[in-house]
């Protein structure tokens, strides 16, 4: 058919990558010592909302009196304190513990954050270091986290 007008092509429907937008990585506190002030449900919630972040071990004093140190590797938040529990691996055990947030008197983050300082620059700075010393043979080893 002479005169005709070749076909367009089809517009695409997929998104531009460059025009989407990028969620901001996680900014993560220094709270490594930290005691926080429980003053009111809120500042509970947000506390152990941290602590659940935190790669370090905290200790959880309860209203018996007693406390559980250990790492917090999950939370279930409920409508009520008493219903909201937070999941800890003691430290001195591998047996879960789940403790209500209403039985909470303190927190404390007491443990070393187990990750402060491991990113990937940080490995890369220290690998040229060692490289513009002259040393051979480089190889960073991961450190002993125990």
């Amino acid at each position: 058919m002479s005169g005709s007008k070749p076909a367009e092509p089809a517009q695409s429907s997929a998104p531009d990558p460059d025009a989407l937008e990028v969620a901001p990585g996680a900014a993560h506190e220094k709270v490594e010592g930290w005691v926080p002030q429980l003053a009111s449900e809120d500042d509970l919630r947000d506390a152990l909302e941290k602590a659940f972040d935190y790669r370090g071990d905290v200790t959880i004093r309860l209203k018996s009196g007693t406390s559980v140190e250990g790492y917090v590797f999950d939370r279930r938040i409920g409508a009520t304190l008493a219903e909201s529990v937070v999941r800890v691996i003691p430290k001195d055990s591998r047996q879960k513990t789940s403790v209500a947030f209403n039985d909470i008197a303190g927190l404390a983050f007491t443990g070393r954050d187990m990750a402060a300082g491991k990113s990937w620059e940080n490995w890369v700075r220290n690998y040229w270091q060692k490289k513009a010393a002259g040393e051979k043979n480089i190889g960073l080893e991961p450190e002993n986290l125990k």
